[in-house]
């Protein structure tokens, strides 16, 4: 069992303020990639796996966005990280119909 939820929002800076939402595109695509359960939701994603493969990819994303042609990024994130297990079923299946 996965030992960490991680809620990101990747905020990229662009040369130009253009729209920041295929940036973004790009960061969700790597996180499909990865082969982490995950869930985007309105305002961040979220992610279930191993902590240290969380952050691995988190910096694999914010690189991404520079070499897109970003001049920085904001990633705020939420972490919960639990050595016995996590997971965002075992968090959410009561508010799910």
């Amino acid at each position: 069992m996965s030992n960490s939820l991680v809620s990101i929002q990747i905020i990229p800076k662009t040369e130009k303020n253009e729209d920041v939402i295929p940036y973004v595109d790009h960061a969700i695509s790597l996180i499909e990639k990865s082969g982490l359960k995950y869930e985007v939701h309105p305002l961040e994603t979220t992610i279930e796996g191993e902590l240290s493969t969380i952050f691995g990819l988190i910096e694999k994303m914010n690189e991404a966005m520079v070499e897109k042609g970003c001049s920085n990024v904001i990633s705020q994130i939420k972490v919960l990280y639990q050595p016995s297990g996590a997971s965002m079923d075992d968090l959410t299946s009561k508010y799910r119909t």
